[in-house]
């Protein structure tokens, strides 16, 4: 774990108040509108940081990494291409899955990350609404 720093924290907490996945340009675009001064650097490395001990999630989306923070321990996203809701879900089937998988090609201690991609109720509602127009 690196040392808490006040931009470390700055970031995090910024994070912490975002419902969905956000990039760190949109963050440190927040975190300026705020007053701080901490740079867009800064918020990348603090980012790749947090993802890589766990704090935070990462996705790429369309070529640009996305953060969220995260839930401790393994688990799985259900994630709107519309608005980007994301939900963490239980994946007991995926877990075995894998692990089956990696056993039959004499694989051991099998990693893997697993996010679905669709419509929520609300875009969809959207979607239905606006095709109807």
């Amino acid at each position: 774990m690196k040392r808490n720093t006040k931009q470390r924290e700055e970031v995090w907490r910024a994070l912490e108040k975002t419902p969905s996945f956000v990039s760190a340009q949109d963050l440190h675009y927040t975190l300026k509108e705020a007053g701080s001064s901490i740079g867009l650097a800064t918020v990348y490395r603090t980012l790749n940081s947090l993802a890589e001990e766990g704090a935070a999630d990462a996705l790429s989306r369309e070529g640009e990494n996305l953060f969220r923070a995260c839930s401790p321990g393994h688990h799985h996203h259900l994630i709107c291409r519309g608005c980007g809701l994301t939900v963490e879900i239980e994946a007991d089937a995926v877990e075995s899955w894998a692990h089956d998988v990696a056993r039959e090609h004499g694989f051991g201690d099998p990693q893997h990350i697993v996010d679905i991609f669709g419509t929520c109720s609300e875009c969809q509602g959207v979607a239905t609404r606006e095709a109807s127009a």
